[in-house]
């Protein structure tokens, strides 16, 4: 497999990185905000290669100077409801942070991604989904992909679409009006999500009689959906994609050094083939983990874009002040 895969471990192209402040044992949420458990207790099972209790790390890129919240050994999945800001559209939209499903960065494609969502009046669901190796991933002790026998990542995001449909009342939101946007392996974890009719788990409760797939989805920079090279532009093989994937917006940076440009092109291509609404953006400069701080460059156009293709396809309403 290509080795543009191994340094997903290390994070989002942000490497070599110290750790440069202890912060509290675990991720807060923001103030303001409702945390809720995803799973019934006693129902979910921990991650494989669990290295120990929960812990956050302020993390520091030498090579760009940003800090970052490093989230590791997420073992109980939660979902934080972030309310809109101002008038309410009735749009609801789950963030997916990425972290090559060994580590999440819970801000800078997480929490920032859902205070930039709620100054749209749109309701933000931020999922801590269980890791390590939850989903694809390079394991840097065989130098080999890693494909686990459970899709963990995979249920908590399927579970937290039915525990948002099912509240859609209390959060004030629309059920058919409810979208995802996932970074790097959240990309895939939302292509996972658009192209999975049925669950990969066996129902709990009520909340898992509702519709796991998204409305509409947002699939920035991912990783695990091209083969590779000698593939042209086939996706993998877990990635089956149809005309039931709901509307898809792309984005990248055609310099990402950690997860290949093809990756956007074969899920692009596949979504045209299938007849799947689908709008891509490529950008020249951005490199992986662009999130919403790279704002002097063109790339930070990528917010507006996605802002005007949710109120084309009918999921965004133009708000009055």
């Amino acid at each position: 497999m290509r080795a543009l895969l191994s340094s997903s471990f290390l994070l989002l192209a942000m490497v070599p990185f110290a750790t440069t402040k202890a912060a509290p044992s675990t991720w807060h949420p923001p103030q303001g905000t409702t945390e809720l458990p995803l799973w019934p207790q006693g129902t979910v099972s921990a991650p494989p290669k669990l290295k120990g209790p929960e812990q956050i790390s302020e993390v520091t890129s030498e090579a760009s100077g940003e800090h970052w919240m490093m989230l590791q050994n997420v073992a109980a999945p939660t979902l934080t409801v972030f309310p809109p800001k101002g008038p309410a559209t009735g749009t609801a939209v789950m963030v997916v942070p990425g972290g090559g499903y060994r580590v999440l960065a819970m801000d800078l494609e997480g929490s920032e991604i859902c205070d930039w969502l709620a100054a749209q009046g749109i309701t933000c669901a931020l999922l801590k989904y269980r890791v390590p190796a939850s989903g694809p991933n390079w394991d840097p002790e065989c130098n080999c992909r890693d494909i686990p026998k459970v899709p963990m990542a995979l249920q908590d995001a399927q579970r937290a679409m039915g525990l948002l449909r099912a509240q859609a009342e209390r959060w004030s939101i629309n059920p058919k009006r409810i979208g995802v946007i996932g970074f790097s392996a959240g990309g895939h974890v939302v292509a996972g999500l658009s192209t999975h009719a049925l669950r990969s788990y066996a129902p709990v409760d009520a909340a898992d009689e509702q519709p796991s797939r998204p409305d509409f989805a947002m699939v920035m920079y991912s990783g695990h959906l091209w083969a590779g090279h000698g593939s042209g532009l086939s996706l993998v093989s877990d990635i089956t994609v149809d005309d039931n994937v709901p509307p898809t917006f792309i984005a990248q940076a055609t310099d990402d050094r950690t997860d290949d440009v093809r990756e956007s092109l074969a899920y692009y291509r596949a979504l045209v083939d299938a007849g799947v609404p689908v709008e891509m953006h490529l950008f020249a400069r951005g490199g992986h983990a662009f999130g919403l701080r790279m704002k002097d460059a063109p790339v930070a156009a990528w917010t507006q874009l996605a802002e005007r293709w949710m109120q084309d396809i009918g999921m965004l309403a133009e708000r009055r002040l």
